[in-house]
């Protein structure tokens, strides 16, 4: 979830906070590279060349170190707290978890198209790493394209995804056309893939937003992506389901390359 949520998901790792994991509000970390599973063979160059950006929402061990993720750090506008928890299913199931989950299916999936892909973490048992520095990641890997991987927490009775879109606040003004097509392509394929567009976010499914640090700081066409709504029975039900998670992915991941390969 986007905002700014403090349920805190169920979890059975230790903790890595600031200390263990070198995780402070002023760090920016190396970018994680994604490297194809072993004998996995590309089945397509159709983004060869290209470096795509993913960056799972949240982290599996936020919810125990606040000291890290309430501190503030630039959003692009002004100030906000370096990460949140994220929202979880009412069965327990937490965002980070999915976000995680669907981001490696996606990662594989455009490795598979020739994309170079970049995450900016790569585990869920970890803190951070802050707003601010997971744009800064993607921007310094000179990623053509980025998505934000995540599930809202809106009202029970609302379902549905929403493609959160840059507004033209921080320095996402020149980003502002490519983004929107980008997002077209994402909410046409995840609707393609089984989930209907939000009934309370947006308008068919698409939403502008000038708070969140990870669309005010891009340096390339990015969007937020609420795959879901994990508060609404319906949709939580598909949002823990492996099979979903992977054809949201494989679907976003053709959307990506279609946009990316004109």
């Amino acid at each position: 979830m986007a905002s700014t949520s403090t349920t805190a998901p169920t979890t059975t790792s230790g903790p890595q906070g600031a200390a263990a994991g070198g995780v402070t509000p002023t760090t920016i970390p190396s970018p994680v590279w994604y490297q194809a599973q072993p004998n996995v063979a590309m089945t397509s160059s159709a983004l060869t060349g290209k470096v795509v950006g993913i960056d799972p929402g949240h982290n599996g061990n936020n919810w125990a170190h606040p000291e890290v993720i309430n501190a503030l750090v630039p959003d692009g506008v002004g100030q906000k707290a370096c990460d949140t928890t994220g929202t979880a299913t009412d069965s327990g199931y937490p965002e980070a978890a999915f976000t995680w989950a669907v981001s490696q299916y996606l990662a594989a999936a455009l490795a598979a198209e020739g994309a170079q892909v970049v995450m900016t973490r790569g585990s869920n048992d970890g803190v951070g790493p802050c707003v601010d520095a997971r744009a800064a990641m993607v921007n310094q890997a000179g990623a053509a394209a980025a998505v934000s991987i995540h599930a809202d927490g809106g009202p029970s009775g609302g379902r549905g995804f929403a493609v959160l879109e840059p507004s033209g606040a921080g320095q996402s003004g020149p980003i502002v056309g490519s983004s929107a097509q980008l997002g077209q392509n994402i909410a046409a394929a995840i609707q393609a893939a089984g989930m209907p567009p939000s009934t309370y976010d947006g308008v068919n499914g698409i939403a502008q937003r000038s708070d969140l640090a990870g669309l005010n700081l891009a340096a390339q066409p990015k969007v937020f992506i609420e795959v879901g709504n994990m508060r609404n029975g319906t949709d939580a039900a598909m949002l823990a389901d492996p099979g979903f998670q992977q054809a949201v992915a494989r679907a976003i991941a053709q959307a990506i390359t279609n946009f990316l390969a004109g």
